[in-house]
């Protein structure tokens, strides 16, 4: 251990140090620059941060509490078992830990970091001016100066004024459908998640093509990951979404097709990878050798993340989908864009008059890490007049609640919003109750009559 540490502060000092380092994510991103795990005196803290760090190298993302439960459970292998019960005993100490000193130890720390990054970079200057390498000297000087600043000096109340009502850091993409983008102040913004909730069947695909239709259209570059389709298949679905041609007679519009498609403004890319053969990191790759080429994307369209393969094996399944999820959300924001995915429904949503997120499979915390998610439920009886709902199960920008009925045509990938019904969930699944009771009662009516013509 180095005489220049945190031993200097106690053992109360390192621990709500790393408690911070988990939970307060600006901080962590300044403290990933430039902490040592050996600036820490014990070794159960210094495996804690390497855990952290491994996690945030891995899935470009930083752990949640939740998350970092299980890398504790599944992480720890190799581990001394005293370590291990150390690490263990830590985590269920720190919900408990006072956190009243929290900016001083932050500025403590970081500062005591960043002096010896510095001091690094000044033993090899000294090294480097032997070779009068001037600039090289001051850019290693420069390099170590910038470690562990935050770039972003916050938003200024007064200066900033009229960005709280433009909103123009979300830059947002629209949905196309009049009624939603009224609720989410012109659709789903830069570094945001959104999410379609709906049993297999139900529009799910063709509620991602519309969207990323809309986007393209409105001058947007779209990447849509398919995992299900095939791209030219998928191409299909956008030329009639686009064109209003019904699937079946776009062959015999080929010439009217292309003619359309080349007035849109924005461009669209459509990647296919085999379901559960690819990652996030997979996608990322992807998403580089494209924006090497010149094409930015706008909107990372992932169809669906449900059949998205985990980075790291973890030992339940829905905490690979959370993880899957917080990567999703890591990506918009690591590429400046916003990201549509979907979620398929467990049993309960397959005949359901309105979906909720309880509905939503495996995984119900996914649901945590989104800012606007909204549910298609279609009903037997719905498929058959192109009827359906859809209901805003979550909504960082705007309401949410509410259920607007839905004219959907498979036939040319067509979905219409209509006005919000101004029906509850309450009120709706009343109606289905009525519904559902009366079928009963005539079935059973018929029943009856159908036996005493036996009879006779």
């Amino acid at each position: 251990m180095s005489q220049e540490g945190f031993s200097q502060y106690g053992k109360g000092f390192q621990e709500s140090l790393c408690h911070l380092i988990l939970t307060d994510r600006p901080f962590a991103d300044q403290m990933y620059e430039v902490i040592d795990i050996n600036f820490l005196e014990l070794k159960y803290l210094q495996t804690f941060i390497r855990l952290i760090q491994n996690y945030r190298e891995k899935f470009g993302v930083h752990p949640s509490e939740d998350i970092m439960k299980t890398v504790i459970r599944s992480e720890l292998g190799n581990e001394l078992e005293s370590v291990k019960q150390q690490i263990r005993g830590f985590f269920a100490r720190i919900y408990r830990a006072d956190t009243g000193d929290a900016e001083y130890i932050k500025a403590t720390s970081l500062d005591f970091c960043k002096k010896q990054k510095l001091k690094g970079a000044m033993l090899k200057s000294v090294k480097l001016l032997e070779n009068s390498s001037f600039d090289e000297i001051s850019q290693v000087i420069n390099e170590a100066l910038k470690l562990g600043a935050d770039s972003n000096h916050g938003h200024d109340y007064i200066r900033d004024f009229e960005q709280r009502f433009i909103f123009k850091s979300r830059n947002p993409t629209k949905t196309g459908w009049d009624e939603i983008d009224k609720i989410t102040h012109q659709g789903l913004g830069t570094g945001e998640l959104g999410v379609v909730i709906a049993p297999t069947g139900a529009g799910k695909s063709m509620a991602l093509v519309h969207l990323g239709s809309q986007a393209i259209v409105d001058g947007r570059n779209v990447v849509y990951y398919t995992l299900e389709l095939s791209d030219t298949v998928v191409g299909s679905r956008f030329d009639s979404c686009i064109t209003k041609v019904p699937l079946n007679d776009l062959r015999g519009f080929k010439e009217e097709i292309y003619e359309k498609i080349q007035d849109i403004e924005g461009n669209l890319i459509v990647k296919e990878y085999p379901t559960k053969s690819s990652s996030v990191a997979t996608l990322k790759t992807h998403l580089d050798k494209v924006i090497t080429r010149g094409f930015k994307p706008d909107v990372i369209i992932v169809d669906y993340a449900d059949l998205l393969r985990p980075i790291s094996t973890l030992r339940e399944k829905r905490h690979e989908l959370e993880t899957i999820y917080e990567q999703l959300r890591g990506l918009a924001q690591e590429y400046k864009c916003c990201v549509w995915t979907a979620s398929q429904t467990n049993r309960s949503g397959l005949n359901a008059e309105v979906i909720t997120m309880e509905s939503i499979s495996e995984a119900f915390n996914k649901c945590f890490v989104a800012d606007f998610i909204f549910s298609i439920s279609r009903t037997t009886e719905d498929k058959l007049t192109n009827q359906g709902r859809i209901f805003i199960a979550k909504n960082r920008n705007g309401e949410d609640g509410k259920i607007y009925p839905i004219y959907m045509d498979t036939s040319n990938i067509t979905i219409k919003v209509l006005p919000s019904s101004g029906e509850t969930i309450g009120e709706v699944q009343k109606e289905a109750k009525k519904k559902q009771e009366a079928k009963l009662k005539e079935k059973y009516a018929q029943f009856k009559k159908s036996n005493q013509k036996g009879k006779k």
